[in-house]
């Protein structure tokens, strides 16, 4: 079951952060296609940690922000120019984490988690 909802985590986020970046414009497909690795890169990590270890609130937060400073890194290294790249992981991020925090809440109020 944990490896099911970490794939559906990952395939979730994915989806929302690639949607993201087309939302906000972006058409190079080595920028696509490195959100989709660096998404692979953080999110799986993160969930086997917060699920297996600890999943306070600190870390959490702490975990994210790590996310959000590594791939706005990766994403400079591609767009070269900081802001955006910022602008990149921050929003990208941001929608994804929400739509997280979403399906959880919706899934306990069912039942489900």
């Amino acid at each position: 079951m944990l490896m099911c909802w970490i794939a559906f985590a990952l395939c979730a986020t994915i989806l929302t952060e690639y949607g993201m970046l087309l939302l906000m414009g972006e058409k190079r497909k080595k920028v696509l296609k490195a959100s989709i690795a660096m998404n692979v890169l953080t999110n799986v990590p993160l969930n086997l940690y917060m699920t297996l270890l600890d999943d306070s609130t600190a870390t959490f937060l702490i975990g994210e922000t790590l996310v959000v400073v590594v791939e706005a890194l990766c994403y400079e290294a591609l767009v070269r120019k900081p802001s955006q790249a910022m602008a990149y992981s921050v929003l990208c991020n941001a929608v994804s984490c929400l739509f997280g925090i979403l399906v959880q809440l919706l899934g306990i109020m069912a039942g489900i988690l």
